[in-house]
């Protein structure tokens, strides 16, 4: 057989198993950003206007989609990713009371995660209407829980070594610290812990301890992360909000990279 017979059967063959390990129809991990947990008329972070930006970014990895509906068994059969951002502890005036983390969503959710799904739970500062209580009752099955102690907005330049994000530079705007459970099953750690040497841009307080935590449960991933804004427009466009405006910020890498790891996508 002549060489240029051979080269050609052998890129061929390469060629084919290149398209087995990466077919081109090879369809995007499913993200279901959930708005079950946030309260009827509770338009902080919606997907049409705060969280237009990142949604349609997250596009260009997953397939996403965007509801209120109630999480189940079925409605996650394909989902590889949930977000939950700022679930809401009270109702909006003229609406409904907000649904609340109960023991089938908590049961549905923790088996979800165990089973490989990944999970993103972000809070919020103490004003955003957070329920702190229930959504602390998911939490704790990873082994972490969000607290009432914050710190002002910050921009925090990440040391090189910190796994997933290390060398990034993360402006977030006020949240609540996470406690982590040493020795829990789940391998709890914190992934960004505060930098006091690093100050807020604005506001006195600033308190030691997690504010960006993961966790492996099972075959699962999970983040639990202090604030929702930092993903919203004001953010990436670093316009800023409440008279703090962030700049040179690397939120949408931060993002990307973390959504990916807990969607076992990266």
């Amino acid at each position: 057989m002549k060489l240029s017979v051979l080269f050609r059967c052998a890129a061929l063959i390469l060629f084919s198993s290149t398209l087995v390990l990466f077919p081109a129809d090879a369809k995007k991990p499913v993200l279901l950003y959930s708005r079950y947990f946030n309260a009827p008329g509770e338009d902080r972070y919606s997907a049409d206007t705060t969280f237009k930006q990142v949604i349609e970014k997250l596009r260009e990895h997953f397939d996403v989609r965007v509801d209120a509906n109630p999480v189940t068994t079925k409605s996650l059969s394909d989902v590889r990713l949930i977000l939950v951002a700022n679930p809401s502890d009270k109702a909006v005036a003229g609406h409904s009371a907000p649904h609340h983390f109960g023991k089938q969503d908590i049961n549905l959710l923790s088996s979800f995660v165990q089973r490989g799904g990944g999970l993103i739970v972000m809070a919020n500062q103490e004003n955003h209407n957070l329920d702190v209580e229930d959504t602390n009752k998911l939490l704790t099955k990873f082994g972490l829980q969000f607290t009432n102690r914050y710190t002002d907005a910050k921009k925090l330049v990440l040391a090189k070594d910190v796994p997933i994000i290390g060398g990034l530079r993360w402006a977030y705007y006020t949240g609540n610290q996470v406690l982590i459970e040493s020795g829990n099953s789940a391998h709890p750690r914190s992934l960004v812990t505060n930098d006091l040497n690093q100050k807020p841009a604005k506001g006195p307080r600033d308190e030691p301890g997690s504010l960006l935590a993961i966790a492996e449960p099972g075959r699962g991933r999970v983040i639990a992360v202090t604030d929702s804004g930092w993903i919203a427009n004001f953010a990436f466009t670093e316009e800023g909000v409440g008279g703090v405006a962030l700049k040179g910020q690397d939120n949408w890498e931060i993002f990307r990279r973390l959504a990916l790891w807990a969607a076992h996508a990266e």
